[in-house]
Protein backbone atom coordinates (compact mmCIF):
# COMPACT_ATOMS: atom_id res chain seq x y z
CA UNK A 1 0.00 0.00 0.00
CA UNK A 2 1.20 3.16 -0.70
CA UNK A 3 2.22 6.15 2.15
CA UNK A 4 -1.33 8.26 1.47
CA UNK A 5 -3.38 5.00 1.92
CA UNK A 6 -1.19 4.09 5.35
CA UNK A 7 -1.88 7.88 6.40
CA UNK A 8 -5.65 7.40 5.82
CA UNK A 9 -5.58 4.26 7.27
CA UNK A 10 -4.16 5.76 10.81
CA UNK A 11 -6.96 8.95 11.05
CA UNK A 12 -10.05 6.31 9.72
CA UNK A 13 -9.00 3.20 11.90
CA UNK A 14 -7.01 1.57 14.59
CA UNK A 15 -5.79 -0.75 11.99
CA UNK A 16 -1.45 -2.26 12.55
CA UNK A 17 0.24 -3.72 9.27
CA UNK A 18 1.10 -6.89 12.11
CA UNK A 19 -3.03 -6.97 12.71
CA UNK A 20 -3.78 -10.88 13.31
CA UNK A 21 -7.11 -11.37 12.52
CA UNK A 22 -9.38 -10.83 8.76
CA UNK A 23 -8.78 -7.47 6.64
CA UNK A 24 -9.33 -6.27 3.66
CA UNK A 25 -7.16 -2.89 2.60
CA UNK A 26 -8.85 -1.58 -0.47
CA UNK A 27 -6.93 1.17 -2.15
CA UNK A 28 -7.57 2.60 -5.00
CA UNK A 29 -10.40 0.53 -6.52
CA UNK A 30 -7.53 -2.77 -5.71
CA UNK A 31 -6.76 -4.64 -3.33
CA UNK A 32 -3.38 -3.77 -1.34
CA UNK A 33 -3.49 -6.21 1.54
CA UNK A 34 -5.83 -8.97 2.54
CA UNK A 35 -6.10 -12.07 5.26
CA UNK A 36 -8.85 -14.42 5.98
CA UNK A 37 -8.91 -15.91 9.88
CA UNK A 38 -10.09 -19.72 10.64
CA UNK A 39 -13.70 -18.11 11.86
CA UNK A 40 -13.70 -15.12 8.87
CA UNK A 41 -13.12 -15.65 5.44
CA UNK A 42 -12.67 -13.45 2.66
CA UNK A 43 -13.41 -13.43 -1.16
CA UNK A 44 -13.36 -11.74 -4.57
CA UNK A 45 -17.04 -11.40 -5.82
CA UNK A 46 -16.98 -13.23 -9.37
CA UNK A 47 -19.82 -10.90 -10.78
CA UNK A 48 -18.99 -7.04 -9.30
CA UNK A 49 -16.22 -5.47 -7.43
CA UNK A 50 -16.69 -6.01 -4.42
CA UNK A 51 -16.06 -9.35 -1.76
CA UNK A 52 -17.79 -11.63 0.28
CA UNK A 53 -17.06 -11.59 4.13
CA UNK A 54 -18.44 -14.40 6.11
CA UNK A 55 -18.13 -15.27 9.73
CA UNK A 56 -18.58 -18.82 11.09
CA UNK A 57 -21.42 -19.36 13.44
CA UNK A 58 -20.52 -18.99 17.23
CA UNK A 59 -17.63 -16.69 16.53
CA UNK A 60 -16.73 -13.83 19.41
CA UNK A 61 -14.52 -11.85 20.40
CA UNK A 62 -13.28 -10.91 16.92
CA UNK A 63 -12.31 -7.93 14.53
CA UNK A 64 -12.57 -7.88 11.14
CA UNK A 65 -11.10 -4.64 9.26
CA UNK A 66 -12.49 -3.37 5.42
CA UNK A 67 -11.36 -0.15 5.07
CA UNK A 68 -11.28 1.38 1.52
CA UNK A 69 -8.81 4.01 0.37
CA UNK A 70 -8.90 6.90 -2.91
CA UNK A 71 -5.14 8.31 -2.88
CA UNK A 72 -5.51 10.66 -6.13
CA UNK A 73 -7.73 12.03 -7.83
CA UNK A 74 -9.76 10.96 -11.14
CA UNK A 75 -10.90 7.38 -8.98
CA UNK A 76 -14.75 6.78 -9.39
CA UNK A 77 -14.61 3.73 -7.08
CA UNK A 78 -17.51 1.80 -6.54
CA UNK A 79 -17.46 -1.77 -4.66
CA UNK A 80 -20.01 -3.91 -3.10
CA UNK A 81 -19.01 -5.46 0.02
CA UNK A 82 -21.78 -8.79 1.64
CA UNK A 83 -21.86 -9.67 5.32
CA UNK A 84 -22.63 -13.45 6.32
CA UNK A 85 -22.92 -13.52 9.92
CA UNK A 86 -23.60 -16.70 11.17
CA UNK A 87 -26.13 -17.49 14.49
CA UNK A 88 -24.95 -16.55 17.89
CA UNK A 89 -21.72 -14.61 16.48
CA UNK A 90 -20.88 -11.73 17.55
CA UNK A 91 -18.02 -9.58 16.22
CA UNK A 92 -16.60 -5.95 15.39
CA UNK A 93 -16.48 -5.11 11.62
CA UNK A 94 -14.01 -1.79 11.22
CA UNK A 95 -15.00 -0.36 7.74
CA UNK A 96 -14.25 3.85 7.16
CA UNK A 97 -13.38 5.62 3.61
CA UNK A 98 -10.83 8.17 3.22
CA UNK A 99 -10.53 9.95 0.01
CA UNK A 100 -7.38 12.46 -1.04
CA UNK A 101 -6.67 14.29 -3.86
CA UNK A 102 -4.36 17.28 -4.17
CA UNK A 103 -4.16 17.26 -8.44
CA UNK A 104 -7.62 18.63 -9.08
CA UNK A 105 -9.13 16.48 -10.54
CA UNK A 106 -12.58 14.92 -8.20
CA UNK A 107 -11.92 11.36 -6.25
CA UNK A 108 -14.93 9.39 -5.00
CA UNK A 109 -15.71 6.26 -3.17
CA UNK A 110 -19.21 4.46 -3.34
CA UNK A 111 -19.09 1.50 -1.18
CA UNK A 112 -22.61 -0.21 -1.25
CA UNK A 113 -22.40 -2.79 1.87
CA UNK A 114 -25.58 -5.72 2.74
CA UNK A 115 -25.53 -7.48 6.03
CA UNK A 116 -26.73 -10.70 6.65
CA UNK A 117 -27.59 -11.68 10.20
CA UNK A 118 -28.54 -14.47 11.43
CA UNK A 119 -30.40 -15.97 14.49
CA UNK A 120 -28.07 -14.65 17.67
CA UNK A 121 -25.72 -12.48 16.03
CA UNK A 122 -24.51 -9.15 17.26
CA UNK A 123 -22.41 -7.07 15.16
CA UNK A 124 -20.91 -3.67 15.96
CA UNK A 125 -19.91 -1.92 12.99
CA UNK A 126 -17.67 1.38 13.10
CA UNK A 127 -17.59 3.55 9.70
CA UNK A 128 -15.58 6.86 9.87
CA UNK A 129 -15.22 9.19 7.00
CA UNK A 130 -12.57 11.59 5.64
CA UNK A 131 -11.70 13.95 2.78
CA UNK A 132 -8.34 15.24 2.83
CA UNK A 133 -6.02 16.75 0.50
CA UNK A 134 -5.25 20.34 -1.06
CA UNK A 135 -6.43 21.66 -4.41
CA UNK A 136 -9.89 22.10 -6.61
CA UNK A 137 -10.77 18.70 -6.69
CA UNK A 138 -13.81 17.72 -5.09
CA UNK A 139 -14.40 14.45 -2.38
CA UNK A 140 -17.33 12.62 -2.39
CA UNK A 141 -18.43 9.41 -0.12
CA UNK A 142 -21.49 8.04 -1.09
CA UNK A 143 -22.58 4.96 1.18
CA UNK A 144 -25.30 2.83 0.64
CA UNK A 145 -26.00 0.13 3.25
CA UNK A 146 -28.62 -2.60 3.26
CA UNK A 147 -29.37 -4.43 6.85
CA UNK A 148 -31.07 -8.13 7.50
CA UNK A 149 -31.80 -8.74 11.06
CA UNK A 150 -32.71 -12.24 12.04
CA UNK A 151 -34.82 -13.08 14.88
CA UNK A 152 -32.61 -11.33 18.47
CA UNK A 153 -29.82 -10.64 16.42
CA UNK A 154 -28.67 -7.13 17.22
CA UNK A 155 -26.15 -4.48 14.90
CA UNK A 156 -25.00 -1.53 16.46
CA UNK A 157 -23.81 1.26 13.78
CA UNK A 158 -21.01 4.33 15.10
CA UNK A 159 -20.67 6.46 12.03
CA UNK A 160 -18.85 9.86 11.96
CA UNK A 161 -17.92 12.13 9.60
CA UNK A 162 -15.99 15.22 10.94
CA UNK A 163 -14.69 16.98 8.04
CA UNK A 164 -12.82 16.83 4.56
CA UNK A 165 -15.36 15.43 2.62
CA UNK A 166 -17.36 17.91 0.37
CA UNK A 167 -20.31 15.75 -0.76
CA UNK A 168 -21.78 13.09 1.30
CA UNK A 169 -24.97 11.05 0.02
CA UNK A 170 -25.61 7.84 2.62
CA UNK A 171 -28.51 5.75 2.37
CA UNK A 172 -29.18 3.24 4.79
CA UNK A 173 -31.93 0.44 4.81
CA UNK A 174 -32.83 -2.33 7.35
CA UNK A 175 -35.41 -4.96 7.84
CA UNK A 176 -35.78 -6.17 11.59
CA UNK A 177 -37.63 -9.42 12.42
CA UNK A 178 -38.80 -10.48 15.61
CA UNK A 179 -36.67 -9.24 18.74
CA UNK A 180 -34.07 -7.75 16.11
CA UNK A 181 -32.33 -4.43 17.51
CA UNK A 182 -30.64 -1.38 15.26
CA UNK A 183 -28.86 1.07 17.08
CA UNK A 184 -27.21 3.87 15.16
CA UNK A 185 -24.96 6.73 16.47
CA UNK A 186 -24.25 9.14 13.57
CA UNK A 187 -22.21 12.04 14.26
CA UNK A 188 -21.61 14.79 11.07
CA UNK A 189 -19.59 17.48 10.64
CA UNK A 190 -19.74 19.89 7.99
CA UNK A 191 -18.20 23.51 6.76
CA UNK A 192 -17.63 25.63 4.12
CA UNK A 193 -19.36 24.95 0.91
CA UNK A 194 -19.76 21.06 1.77
CA UNK A 195 -22.88 18.93 1.42
CA UNK A 196 -24.31 15.87 3.68
CA UNK A 197 -27.66 14.18 3.16
CA UNK A 198 -28.24 11.02 5.47
CA UNK A 199 -31.41 9.01 4.49
CA UNK A 200 -32.49 6.04 7.15
CA UNK A 201 -35.21 3.63 6.36
CA UNK A 202 -36.28 0.59 8.46
CA UNK A 203 -38.92 -1.27 8.81
CA UNK A 204 -39.91 -3.42 12.17
CA UNK A 205 -41.91 -6.41 11.10
CA UNK A 206 -41.23 -8.54 14.34
CA UNK A 207 -42.47 -8.87 17.28
CA UNK A 208 -40.71 -7.13 19.82
CA UNK A 209 -38.24 -5.57 17.10
CA UNK A 210 -36.99 -2.21 18.05
CA UNK A 211 -34.75 0.50 16.18
CA UNK A 212 -32.61 3.43 18.56
CA UNK A 213 -31.40 5.92 15.90
CA UNK A 214 -29.75 9.14 17.03
CA UNK A 215 -27.79 11.89 14.78
CA UNK A 216 -25.87 14.60 15.74
CA UNK A 217 -24.83 17.31 13.59
CA UNK A 218 -22.98 20.67 13.01
CA UNK A 219 -23.16 22.91 9.93
CA UNK A 220 -21.02 25.63 9.41
CA UNK A 221 -20.30 28.31 7.06
CA UNK A 222 -22.32 27.59 4.00
CA UNK A 223 -22.68 24.09 4.37
CA UNK A 224 -26.39 22.54 3.99
CA UNK A 225 -27.00 19.32 5.41
CA UNK A 226 -30.33 16.96 5.33
CA UNK A 227 -31.94 14.65 7.27
CA UNK A 228 -34.53 12.54 6.58
CA UNK A 229 -35.89 9.15 8.61
CA UNK A 230 -38.72 6.96 8.36
CA UNK A 231 -39.66 4.08 11.16
CA UNK A 232 -42.32 1.85 9.81
CA UNK A 233 -44.11 -0.11 12.57
CA UNK A 234 -45.61 -3.44 11.48
CA UNK A 235 -45.83 -5.31 13.68
CA UNK A 236 -45.54 -4.88 18.23
CA UNK A 237 -42.47 -2.84 18.12
CA UNK A 238 -40.64 0.13 19.37
CA UNK A 239 -38.97 2.85 17.35
CA UNK A 240 -36.95 5.88 18.34
CA UNK A 241 -35.68 8.54 15.91
CA UNK A 242 -33.48 11.38 17.53
CA UNK A 243 -31.61 14.84 15.13
CA UNK A 244 -29.80 17.12 16.88
CA UNK A 245 -27.91 20.17 15.47
CA UNK A 246 -25.98 22.96 15.71
CA UNK A 247 -26.24 25.61 12.93
CA UNK A 248 -23.86 28.39 13.08
CA UNK A 249 -22.91 31.37 10.45
CA UNK A 250 -25.17 30.98 7.10
CA UNK A 251 -25.42 26.86 6.88
CA UNK A 252 -28.38 25.34 6.54
CA UNK A 253 -29.82 22.22 8.02
CA UNK A 254 -32.90 20.31 7.06
CA UNK A 255 -34.69 17.44 9.30
CA UNK A 256 -37.51 15.48 8.50
CA UNK A 257 -37.98 12.32 10.66
CA UNK A 258 -41.01 10.22 9.83
CA UNK A 259 -42.98 7.09 11.54
CA UNK A 260 -45.66 4.91 9.36
CA UNK A 261 -47.20 2.94 12.76
CA UNK A 262 -49.50 -0.14 10.43
CA UNK A 263 -49.97 -2.19 13.84
CA UNK A 264 -51.76 -0.55 17.13
CA UNK A 265 -48.97 -2.10 19.29
CA UNK A 266 -46.05 -0.31 17.65
CA UNK A 267 -44.82 2.58 19.53
CA UNK A 268 -42.46 4.78 17.65
CA UNK A 269 -41.42 8.20 18.90
CA UNK A 270 -39.23 10.83 16.64
CA UNK A 271 -37.15 13.76 17.99
CA UNK A 272 -35.58 17.01 15.97
CA UNK A 273 -34.09 20.08 17.48
CA UNK A 274 -31.95 22.82 15.32
CA UNK A 275 -30.27 25.84 16.89
CA UNK A 276 -27.56 27.81 17.74
CA UNK A 277 -24.89 27.36 20.31
CA UNK A 278 -26.31 29.51 23.58
CA UNK A 279 -23.96 32.13 24.25
CA UNK A 280 -23.85 31.46 28.04
CA UNK A 281 -22.08 28.41 27.07
CA UNK A 282 -19.38 30.54 25.65
CA UNK A 283 -19.38 32.78 28.23
CA UNK A 284 -19.03 30.40 31.10
CA UNK A 285 -15.78 28.81 28.66
CA UNK A 286 -14.29 32.07 28.20
CA UNK A 287 -14.36 33.32 32.18
CA UNK A 288 -11.82 30.19 32.50
CA UNK A 289 -9.43 31.07 29.82
CA UNK A 290 -10.63 30.51 26.31
CA UNK A 291 -10.70 32.95 23.42
CA UNK A 292 -14.50 32.44 21.76
CA UNK A 293 -13.24 30.44 19.08
CA UNK A 294 -11.54 27.84 21.84
CA UNK A 295 -14.63 27.76 23.80
CA UNK A 296 -17.25 27.12 20.31
CA UNK A 297 -14.60 24.52 19.51
CA UNK A 298 -14.94 22.58 22.98
CA UNK A 299 -18.72 22.99 22.61
CA UNK A 300 -18.74 21.34 19.44
CA UNK A 301 -16.57 18.62 20.07
CA UNK A 302 -18.53 18.02 23.22
CA UNK A 303 -21.36 17.91 21.07
CA UNK A 304 -20.18 15.45 18.99
CA UNK A 305 -18.65 13.02 21.11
Amino acid sequence: MNDITKMLLGQITDFKPDFKGAYNIREDGGCAGRQSSENIKIENKTDKPGIDIRIAAGTVGETVYIPACVTHGDVNDLVYNDFFVGKDADVVIVAGCGVHTSDGHDARHNGIHRFFLEEGSRVKYLEKHIGTGMGSGGRSIDPVTEVFLGKNSVLEMDTEQIGGVDRSVRNTSAVCEEGARLLVRERLLTAKDQFAETNFKVELNGLDSAADIVSRAVARDTSKQVYTSDIVGNAPCSGHSECDAIIADKASVNAAPRLIANHGDAALIHEAAIGKIAGEQILKLRTLGMTEEEAEAKIIEGFLS
